[in-house]
């Protein structure tokens, strides 16, 4: 289903892959890296990442906002009263990164209204990018290939396929959550990329008890809504943005192809 904001996704996909290009100049070599005050790390790579983005985004798009996260982690949270704003993870999975495990992204994500409407997932490590903006609209693109649509899927006989964190693969809370579900397989994952994997119909179900901020979440949820699929809270509301009182941090939350 066509939409406004279609006509951008070349343009942040070149962005976000400008920043995944800078990302690799980082990866596997030595870098500076250290915690946030929230304890999650930042690197070299984040910042330079986002260096380029921030920038670029407000060249297209000079009337809408940027919050960006190593921006918020410095205090710097622009005024986004008017419900429309963009929200950026210049490198979402710092820590799979840090390891040299290639499950890394660029995030882009644009919220209207205070609902995710575009979103690119770009993961530089595995030169494949997901984006959408519209339901219908999701595509995927690898080295090499055209851009292919892709969508959810439905969910099949064998069960459900779960995208787990890596960081938060097992839990009571995610066991107790499954006892009741005919789940087939468990599949670890870093990062956006499960958003994706979800979208490209790989997978059904991605259940997040872990914290999260809203620049993680954005631009996969564009994606998904894109392919069909859908995101809410555990108490079956949508998942909301704009939380900047709460410092853009999302409750917990399920990610799902065919409900």
């Amino acid at each position: 289903m066509p939409n406004e904001y279609q006509s951008m996704l070349k343009a942040v996909g070149n962005i976000a892959y400008e920043a995944g290009m800078e990302i690799m100049k980082f990866y596997s070599k030595n870098y500076d890296s250290h915690f946030k005050t929230d304890g999650t790390p930042v690197t070299e790579a984040d910042v330079a990442a986002e260096s380029i983005i921030l920038p670029a985004l407000q060249s297209l798009t000079p009337e809408i906002p940027i919050v960006s996260e190593e921006s918020a982690a410095g205090g710097h949270i622009p005024d986004i009263s008017g419900k429309n704003f963009w929200l950026v993870d210049p490198l979402d999975g710092t820590r799979e990164f840090i390891k040299g495990s290639d499950e890394f992204t660029v995030n882009i994500g644009l919220v209207i209204n205070l609902e995710p409407v575009l979103g690119i997932l770009y993961s530089p490590a595995k030169n494949v990018t997901y984006f959408g903006s519209g339901l219908g609209s999701a595509m995927k693109k690898e080295k090499g290939s055209s851009p292919k649509s892709i969508n959810c899927r439905e969910i099949p006989s064998k069960g459900l396929d779960v995208l787990v964190s890596r960081s938060y693969s097992t839990s009571k809370r995610l066991d107790d959550y499954l006892s009741s579900k005919k789940v087939h397989s468990r599949i670890p994952c870093g990062s956006a990329l499960k958003f994706g994997l979800l979208a490209a119909g790989e997978a059904d179900l991605y259940p997040r008890f872990g914290p999260t901020y809203e620049w993680d979440t954005a631009a996969g949820h564009a994606i998904i809504l894109a392919a069909g699929g859908n995101l809410s809270t555990f108490s079956g509301n949508p998942l909301s943005y704009g939380k900047s009182e709460d410092k853009f941090l999302n409750p917990g939350f399920i990610a799902f192809g065919q409900k």
